[in-house]
């Protein structure tokens, strides 16, 4: 393919830059977003001396928070002007720092041998602020993609690279967060390095949120803007004519938006939950944090490894296809945990690790997904903001998260869990915790599955269909 040209400015033709760009991109969103979900309960719990409970309306109430930040952040984005440098990638960029920082601030112990009141202030601020700040950088970051490449086969590609990116991440943080984190007391049992009041946390998160800066750059400098949005004064038109609450119900008036985000909630209220309980259970539960680290190198490296055949099996099969198979494969890991109360490590981690194939196969092409509805929506209404439809399928996500965390605080609470870095717990707390990790996600994986057979829309032949459109439309 050449380069195209558009008026004296040459724009390179799309490629493999543009991909490991786009991985770039949540590369250094996952470094914050991944260490969080997996640790931050952690380090509130048994460093900062936090109830679960508490940890848990936080997190419910940020996540609200930050689901309509994200609608708002999308309005704006859209109807923002164009620049030399592009749009989205612009925004990205400039809010990358502010967004990193507050990601180191969160893991700080300034206030552990301070009152709990002052010690839940400082919880919220942070994570709030940090919350809104990664919602700044996630929504024109996310938006990009449809407007890097109008061509279906590029998005999944995309998607893929994207899926990628966190992945690394995932690899990264997965495997050396829990040995860094976690030692052995003198019993064996797992406990927080240095105990309460612990420097461990500041130190991993520094190194985390510079290279999440890193990444957000690469991004910035290796991806180009091809699809460009309306001239400014069009746009502005267009924006008083359509208020925000116009833009946000054409979003979700699409069935196409309603099931990407059933399924979306369905996914994060399983996945995370998973993610955010799955130090407990191996470190309490199995007492074995080196097989967990064991375990997140596998799930990351899977990843690699299925990437390569989301192209060619989407391009066959579709993505909704892709997506049912990869939410059945997690379904029936998780249900046969639940039924089999295994209490072999092994045999747990196995099925671990074939509930996150399933994950991944859908993550693969999550992000095309997301574009196919754009295109979707601009067909049936003949209206395209990418950032708003963006936007609002990220508040379904911030919804799932909200529920997610606030539902990982609570079973905490339900199952009797002590708090502290050298606490122990019960048998009766460890069954239960048991029961919560594999049957909560084994029923929402399951709901995902339902919502993409039956109620999202978009199988690859409308998928092509509306490519066609598109593409005859902006022909002339």
């Amino acid at each position: 393919m050449s380069a195209a040209s558009t008026g004296t400015t040459i724009v390179p033709p799309f490629g493999l830059k543009d991909k490991v760009g786009y991985l770039f991109g949540d590369f250094g969103n996952d470094f914050m977003f991944i260490f969080a979900s997996s640790f931050l309960m952690v380090f509130y719990t048994k460093v900062m001396g936090i109830s679960g409970a508490v940890v848990g309306v936080l997190f419910l109430i940020a996540r609200l928070i930050d689901a309509f930040a994200d609608v708002t952040v999308g309005v704006l984005v859209d109807r923002s002007s164009n620049t030399p440098n592009g749009k989205y990638r612009v925004i990205m960029m400039r809010m990358a720092a502010p967004a990193v920082i507050f990601s180191f601030l969160m893991y700080q112990t300034f206030f552990v041998e301070s009152s709990m009141a002052v010690r839940i202030a400082y919880m919220y601020v942070t994570y709030i602020i940090w919350g809104i700040l990664y919602s700044c950088v996630n929504i024109p970051y996310g938006s990009m993609a449809s407007v890097i490449s109008p061509e279906p086969e590029h998005r999944t590609s995309l998607s893929t690279f994207r899926s990628v990116g966190a992945a690394c991440a995932a690899l990264i943080i997965g495997s050396a967060a829990p040995l860094v984190i976690y030692e052995s007391d003198a019993a064996g049992n797992k406990v927080i390095r240095g105990g309460e009041g612990t420097h461990v946390f500041m130190w991993v998160s520094l190194v985390f949120a510079i290279c999440s800066f890193l990444c957000y750059f690469l991004c910035y400098k290796l991806t180009t803007e091809r699809v460009k949005a309306e001239d400014h004064h069009q746009a502005t038109a267009k924006a008083e004519r359509r208020s925000i609450l116009h833009m946000i119900a054409g979003a979700f008036s699409s069935r196409a938006m309603v099931g990407i985000i059933g399924a979306a909630i369905s996914l994060l209220l399983a996945m995370l939950f998973l993610q955010q309980m799955a130090n407990y259970i191996y470190a309490d539960y199995f007492g074995n944090t080196a097989i967990l680290a064991t375990v997140n190198v596998i799930i990351s490296v899977k990843t690699f490894l299925i990437a390569p055949f989301a192209g060619p099996l989407a391009k066959r099969f579709g993505h909704k296809a892709m997506s049912c198979v990869g939410a059945a494969i997690s379904t029936i890991g998780m249900f046969l945990l639940y039924v089999i109360k295994t209490h072999n490590v092994v045999v747990f981690s196995v099925l671990y690790v074939v509930t996150f194939i399933g994950v991944t196969v859908f993550n693969v092409v999550l992000w095309a997904m997301i574009t196919d509805v754009i295109d979707d929506i601009e067909v049936i209404k003949g209206v395209r903001e990418d950032a708003t439809c963006y936007s609002v399928y990220s508040f379904a996500r911030k919804l799932g998260q909200a529920i997610s965390g606030g539902l990982a605080g609570a079973a905490l609470t339900w199952i009797g869990y002590k708090e502290g870095a050298t606490a122990v717990q019960s048998q009766s707390t460890l069954d239960g915790l048991y029961m919560y990790v594999t049957l909560i996600p084994a029923v929402f994986f399951g709901i995902m599955l339902l919502i993409l057979m039956f109620v999202y829309p978009l199988g690859k032949k409308r998928v092509d269909s509306n490519s066609a459109i598109l593409k005859a439309k902006r022909a002339n």
